[in-house]
């Protein structure tokens, strides 16, 4: 998929709406050979994706060996809307707390005290953390009104086939 494709649907109003909730699935390959589909916060920067997870996160040595990962981001009202996006992870340590990780979890509902709490049990906690970024290198949105998944597709266009014979 070229990248004006990927940036022409990540730029749609209902891409931009999945890309500013708090939770994506997370599905790589993991370091026993079997798929994994881990829910994890997320911020969008407008080019990618970044998660933040512990130094010592299961999931690292399976990322680093394996680094290509699918995500989803969807909705649970009807008819769902589902942003799927595939690329590679690049993993980067840092020292202390990544400010996507404070952004991350900015956005769920606490009062300002409660956040001061929270921010310095995190920073009580974490001596650092690992930045799980992903450049998406494909890209689809699934609203089942203007978009269906392929498989979906190719039924719509089969009974219309069908309607004319």
């Amino acid at each position: 998929m070229r990248a004006n494709e990927i940036t022409e649907i990540l730029d749609r109003p209902i891409s931009q709406e999945l890309l500013a909730r708090d939770v994506t699935r997370l599905a790589y390959v993991a370091k026993d050979g079997m798929p994994r589909n881990v829910p994890i916060a997320f911020t969008w920067n407008g080019s990618e994706i970044v998660m933040c997870t512990t130094k010592n996160a299961p999931k690292l040595p399976a990322l680093r060996e394996n680094p290509m990962v699918a995500l989803t981001i969807d909705t649970e009202a009807h008819p769902p809307k589902i942003l799927l996006i595939r690329g590679r992870v690049e993993l980067d340590v840092v020292d202390g707390i990544p400010d996507e990780y404070l952004q991350i979890n900015g956005s769920y509902k606490m009062t300002p005290e409660q956040r001061v709490e929270w921010e310095a049990e995190v920073r009580s906690l974490y001596d650092g953390m690992v930045r799980i970024v992903v450049t998406p290198t494909w890209a689809k949105l699934i609203d089942f009104e203007t978009t269906l998944p392929s498989a979906v597709e190719e039924l719509v266009r089969q009974r219309a086939e069908r309607e004319r014979a």
